[in-house]
């Protein structure tokens, strides 16, 4: 694909603007704030209660605990029951009253202050992801340059825009409007729709986004979009229909939790009442429920869920991956079939010069050529033309004075040095190449673009002397990456791009992916998504862009790459891997096939404690202190078991068994 050179000029560069941070806090939410105090009070009463102090000083702090984390779960089961609905929160406040009733305070407050803090990190997610979904439309500017038939010009709301308005877009502005350019030629900055790392020539005729930002030159519009309708909208619509409409992947206790729920109140009643049919002492029937209630009650399945999860997510984000949730780190064990971005996932995302070809007869060397490219470019501010200045910087290249610089939407620049007219541009704009099929500058700028390079050329005084070759560089992990992933799941990844084909294509066959996606706009990768999940498959997308952060909604599980992902895909995805590592990706998928294995070792430790408790106490006489110590035990059990997962040595076989799939 040939490219053009222009200079982005400073006040481009200093109207770039940023969609502002609209971030919801932590303590702006009932939720966090009434979980922070339980768990307060709850961390203020334990140290208290285990030293032995008088209840007089405890007790109250486990009443502040039962208080600030209970009511809301307790009100929203009290609300499920008169829809006739039971729900594990009113089955855990009535076990953690129970608890407290037959004078084990602590386990009751150890359960609320875990359904109170789940509550509030449930509740900062979504308000998260609705702050980033409002923060994207700030991206579109929110006044438009409106022209009329005399050419008069009038700001205007991007709202007031109808389809047929024309308006005037000057260099280093946003777009206000999806629409058709009419006149003019311009550098145009995508990548917030299409992900394309290098901004792309607009003339008459093509059309322009809304949110991208123009170059150095300056465009007349017709726009076609209404505002509702613009592709940057629409983005955000699909972000939260995704978001609305994604199926929602619960624990396995959640998933049984009605008819768990249900069957325990049941079966306490059925404890306290039947004895008492056949005249047993009321006092005893009581124990014998309370002691059901308790051995019954799901804190180990609870635990035996949880640890393993939440050590998985310990690990993981120490090692750089952040994962939201342990539904999310259940998920991630779940996926059969990923989706991967191209530029800034599988890429760096920054063009670098990969080829240096001086041509014969100009008796320039590499670094010659590269010093003379880079003293023209070294004014401007273009990607590209950045590439040349650092590829020469690299070499400790010094670069002679340039003068008269100018620059030409899709052209080029020129300048003159040492005497000499030096341009660097676009290589069907070179004197002689456009019409010459035999021009060696020429074959030399087609072989590069055969490779997927982007061809830049070099004249000196109108003759062509050299061509440059610049490509968004492979991580070095890509290919590796690829591979695990591919053993992990059973089928090689899609490639899902908005670049062009060719570029993807090349891109592809050197990290070993055959299925290519290329050209998509962002409802295209939900689209291709969707189509692998209704064929069963559960999708792993992985993305950096505003563009991807659809797909990454839409998916079974999203990652998006963190340390240049738009704050749009870091708010959408189920996890950020922080370090840019894309070797990363397949260990976390291992480790939380790794915590999978121990939720299942740890539900059947637990069950196997709770049917022996149950059967004890209903066929038998189960004592209520061997209960509680049963009970307990079962707990500690499961709970230390989950626990292996903190240790380096977890992260470590993790890694270890996505590279032996390779």
């Amino acid at each position: 694909m040939s490219s053009t050179l222009t200079e982005a000029p400073q006040s481009a560069c200093a109207t770039r603007p940023a969609a502002p941070r609209r971030r919801t806090r932590v303590f702006a939410l009932a939720e966090a704030r009434w979980a922070a105090l339980a768990t307060a009070a709850f961390l203020l009463a334990l140290p208290l209660q285990l030293t032995g102090v008088t209840a007089w000083l405890w007790g109250p702090l486990y009443a502040v605990t039962y208080l600030a984390g209970g009511w809301e779960p307790a009100l929203e089961g009290l609300r499920a029951l008169c829809k006739k609905a039971l729900d594990v929160d009113l089955l855990m406040i009535v076990a953690a009253l129970g608890a407290a009733a037959i004078g084990q305070v602590m386990d009751g407050g150890l359960l609320i202050v875990i359904f109170a803090t789940s509550g509030a990190l449930e509740a900062l997610a979504t308000a998260r992801t609705a702050d980033s979904v409002r923060g994207l439309l700030d991206l579109a500017p929110a006044t438009a340059t409106r022209l009329h038939e005399d050419d008069h010009e009038a700001t205007v709301a991007t709202e007031e825009l109808a389809i047929g308005d024309v308006i005037l877009i000057r260099p280093g502005e946003r777009v206000g409007a999806d629409g058709r350019v009419l006149d003019g030629a311009s550098d145009v900055d995508q990548a917030t729709i299409t992900g394309e790392p290098l901004p792309v020539v607009k003339g008459v005729g093509d059309e322009v986004f809304a949110g991208t930002l123009n170059g150095t030159g300056a465009l007349r519009v017709r726009v076609e979009r209404d505002a509702s309708d613009s592709v940057i909208a629409r983005i955000v619509k699909m972000v939260e229909e995704a978001s609305e409409t994604k199926a929602p992947t619960q624990l396995f206790i959640e998933k049984v939790e009605r008819r768990y729920s249900l069957g325990i109140v049941l079966a306490t009643l059925a404890v306290f009442m039947v004895p008492l049919g056949f005249g047993a002492d009321l006092n005893g029937a009581l124990l014998r429920a309370m002691t059901f209630m308790i051995v019954a009650s799901p804190c180990a399945v609870v635990l035996a869920t949880m640890p393993p999860l939440l050590s998985a997510i310990a690990n993981a984000g120490r090692h750089g991956v952040l994962v939201k949730s342990a539904v999310v780190m259940e998920r991630l064990g779940q996926i059969d079939a990923v989706a991967l971005d191209k530029t800034g996932t599988l890429t760096e995302g920054t063009p670098r010069v990969t080829d240096i070809r001086p041509l014969t007869g100009s008796g320039l060397t590499e670094n010659a050529l590269l010093a003379l490219a880079a003293a023209a470019e070294h004014p401007s501010e273009h990607p590209l033309a950045r590439a040349v200045v650092d590829a020469a910087r690299g070499r400790d290249l010094s670069l002679p004075p340039a003068e008269d610089f100018t620059s030409v939407p899709g052209v080029g620049v020129t300048a003159t040095i040492g005497g000499r007219k030096i341009a660097v541009g676009a290589p069907v704009r070179m004197t002689g190449a456009e019409d010459d099929d035999s021009s060696p500058a020429l074959a030399v700028v087609q072989g590069l673009e055969d490779e997927g390079r982007t061809a830049v050329a070099v004249l000196r005084d109108g003759t062509p002397v050299g061509v440059l070759g610049l490509a968004d560089r492979l991580r070095p992990d890509a290919a590796a990456t690829v591979a695990a992933l591919g053993e992990l799941t059973g089928t090689t990844p899609t490639l899902v791009t908005g670049d062009n084909s060719r570029a993807a294509t090349r891109l592809a066959e050197e990290v070993g992916i055959t299925d290519v996606r290329a050209g998509l706009l962002p409802q295209d990768k939900v689209t291709i998504v969707r189509q692998q999940e209704q064929a069963g498959r559960k999708v792993l997308v992985v993305g950096d862009g505003i563009n991807d952060a659809p797909a990454l909604a839409a998916a079974h599980t999203g990652i998006a790459m963190g340390r240049a992902g738009s704050d749009l895909a870091l708010e959408t995805a189920d996890a950020v891997v922080v370090r840019d590592e894309l070797a990363a990706i397949p260990t976390v998928v291992a480790l939380s096939r790794n915590a999978r294995r121990l939720v299942v070792q740890n539900l059947v430790i637990a069950s196997v404690f709770i049917s022996g408790l149950v059967v004890w106490d209903v066929v038998g006489h189960l004592p209520l202190p061997l209960g509680v110590a049963g009970h307990e035990g079962s707990t500690v059990i499961v709970g230390l078991n989950g626990l292996r997962l903190l240790r380096d040595t977890a992260w470590k076989r993790a890694d270890r068994r996505s590279h032996d799939t390779r």
